[in-house]
């Protein structure tokens, strides 16, 4: 396909992945995790832009794939370079050449979403590097360009507030980047049961890789993720509640207080639920020290 680029000048603008297979206690004093918060579309392995160029993006106007031997790290992500030039020009100017709104799509940023993007729609709109989702967010987001640059530039504060990270993260995925093994996570809330999501219907968020069972619940995921991504990075919520880490059976989850909570064995799910309320605060208030400590 054709990129959809489009150069425009300022003077026409009036905008963890970890695998644990048991338990480890964190040292409490590195407990804290507060910090600068960030929110970038990266995928299963916190690559961003599907590991292609940002450089390239501006030198040669199209995707380039990158280099994972050539890498940078900006933001919270990773990007991946062609050249040896490109790599040194990143790291000497980064907040240039890394994308707007996260590498998320400029159209959704404008009515306060985010959403993933499809790298060949792009453009460099006032020295920065914009992606929409589809033909359809290009069309809506290019109606209005300079207004609808300006709402995502408001909006872009509080979805990252809303949604995003510290410098670490901790989310549990297998050796593809997939979270819940595949399981499609809307299905927890809508169908009560694990339900396997498709290939064809995935969606990026907080560096893990979510799969879907239909287009709808993909579009719900990527509507509010906050809400259906699993608690504590899919770990096990009676482990984080005694401030340890621990994997997951996808199969044994509970929905608490609007939360998808999955445990590691039946016991561990009978210990959390003996104090519901107490063990769920306990692991939230662990949860940062936990990501700070064991995340990357």
């Amino acid at each position: 396909m054709q990129s959809r680029n489009l150069i425009v000048p300022a003077a026409l603008l009036a905008l963890v992945a970890l695998v644990a297979a048991g338990c480890s206690t964190c040292n409490a004093g590195r407990a804290g995790g507060a910090g600068q918060r960030h929110l970038v579309n990266t995928d299963g392995y916190g690559v961003a832009l599907q590991g292609h160029d940002p450089v390239a993006f501006f030198t040669e106007k199209r995707p380039v794939k990158g280099s994972k031997s050539l890498q940078s790290r900006h933001d919270g992500a990773t990007y991946w370079f062609a050249s040896r030039e490109n790599l040194a020009a990143f790291e000497r100017e980064p907040a240039r050449y890394a994308p707007a709104y996260g590498g998320y799509c400029g159209y959704a940023a404008s009515i306060d979403r985010i959403s993933p993007i499809d790298v060949e729609y792009f453009q460099i709109l006032d020295g920065r590097l914009v992606g929409q989702h589809n033909q359809k967010a290009w069309d809506l987001w290019n109606a209005d360009l300079a207004a609808n640059m300006a709402k995502a530039d408001t909006y872009w504060p509080g979805l990252v507030a809303e949604h995003g990270r510290g410098e670490h993260q901790l989310v549990n995925v297998d050796d593809d980047g997939l979270a819940l093994e595949g399981h499609d996570p809307v299905a927890y809330f809508t169908e009560h049961r694990p339900v396997k999501g498709d290939a064809r219907f995935e969606a990026h968020y907080n560096g893990a890789i979510y799969r879907f069972a239909s287009a709808g619940n993909r579009v719900a995921f990527e509507n509010d993720p906050a809400r259906y991504a699993p608690a504590f990075g899919g770990f096990c919520g009676y482990a984080a509640s005694i401030n340890k880490v621990s994997a997951v059976n996808v199969h044994i989850f509970q929905v608490v207080d609007d939360r998808l909570v999955l445990q590691h064995t039946p016991k561990a799910y009978a210990l959390f639920n003996e104090d519901l309320s107490g063990n769920l605060g306990r692991a939230d208030q662990n949860w940062p020290g936990l990501v700070a400590c064991k995340g990357r």
